[in-house]
């Protein structure tokens, strides 16, 4: 009969032998690095975190604590409490105006513009003829800054050599495009929102280049049509999407300041909260704690818009 094989005996720990945690390997493998690895690893972990120390969170609680203060760049700074934060919305003419016009700016882009990019990403992915040259021409303002934005608006709505009353006719009695406050901030919208369109338009041909076709299929079987299959299977998917260009839509509409700033100093009708803060910090009243805390402000809407839509959408994914 034939023996049946055995495993060798398995070898019986020494005594005094000892499991090794994981914090003592994770001490082993930082050990292997050299001097060096880790001056290397040091400078580049600390010195991008360094600069977004100095360059946004120093800034950004400065101006909060300045914003409680009463200071104009040189003498000695006093603490004011509330009071910067009830002047601005009590007694500063230009507050609320400029508040509305970031809030219309911000309506703006978000529900003109941006479906616009969307409208455009659509019919761009559906490989037409001359899909690169649109692609291009889209996108081409988008590298565009806004103070050159300022310049087009400039040669364009004019009121004495401006192309729009060219076109029109108006030379006779033309329209000022920018000087009447009642009409200039939709003028410099319509080019505003001509900028806004490229990147957007962009984001979305992305996310929708990304988009299984198998999903289309399968909905066109089902018997959907091209606008069930767009809204019930093909934009959920672009939900990612969706919270990128909400972010860079709030940015934009609430940081403008080059494109007014250039037309006229962002003033008669084109008054926003940028301009404020500059006006007060950089300008000639110098007073830094009151321009602070219209910053605060600017910083609290900005982040208000984007906590909530954020909330919804992981509350969304949460439910799912």
């Amino acid at each position: 009969m034939t023996p049946i094989p055995t495993a060798p005996p398995v070898e019986a720990g020494r005594a005094g032998d000892v499991p090794r945690s994981p914090a003592r390997r994770r001490r082993r493998r930082i050990g292997r690095f050299t001097p060096r690895d880790i001056a290397v690893i040091g400078l580049l972990l600390g010195l991008p975190l360094l600069l977004d120390l100095a360059l946004i969170w120093g800034p950004a609680l400065a101006s909060i604590g300045l914003s409680f203060t009463s200071w104009d760049g040189l003498g000695e700074i006093r603490p004011v409490g509330l009071d910067n934060y009830v002047n601005i919305v009590s007694n500063y003419p230009p507050f609320w105006p400029a508040v509305r016009h970031n809030l219309l700016w911000l309506a703006f882009l978000g529900l003109v513009a941006t479906p616009f990019g969307l409208f455009l990403a659509v019919l761009l992915d559906r490989e037409m003829r001359f899909t690169r040259f649109y692609q291009t021409a889209f996108y081409l303002p988008v590298v565009l800054s806004l103070a050159v934005v300022g310049f087009l608006a400039q040669l364009i709505f004019s009121r004495d050599y401006g192309a729009a009353n060219a076109l029109l006719g108006r030379t006779d009695n033309p329209v000022d495009w920018l000087g009447d406050p009642s009409i200039n901030l939709w003028s410099v919208l319509l080019l505003v929102g001509w900028r806004h369109v490229g990147y957007v338009m962009l984001l979305y041909l992305a996310g929708l280049k990304a988009v299984d076709p198998a999903l289309k299929e399968a909905a066109a079987i089902d018997g959907a049509n091209e606008a069930q299959t767009f809204f019930r299977v093909v934009f959920p998917t672009l939900r990612p999407v969706n919270v990128i260009v909400l972010v860079i839509t709030v940015i934009e509409a609430l940081r403008a300041f080059d494109v007014v700033y250039a037309i006229n100093r962002g003033r008669n009708g084109l008054e926003l909260l940028s301009v404020l803060v500059t006006d007060n910090i950089v300008g000639e009243a110098s007073r830094i704690g009151y321009g602070s805390a219209i910053a605060v402000i600017l910083l609290l809407i900005s982040t208000g818009f984007i906590a909530a839509y954020l909330v919804q959408v992981f509350r969304r994914e949460d439910e799912a």
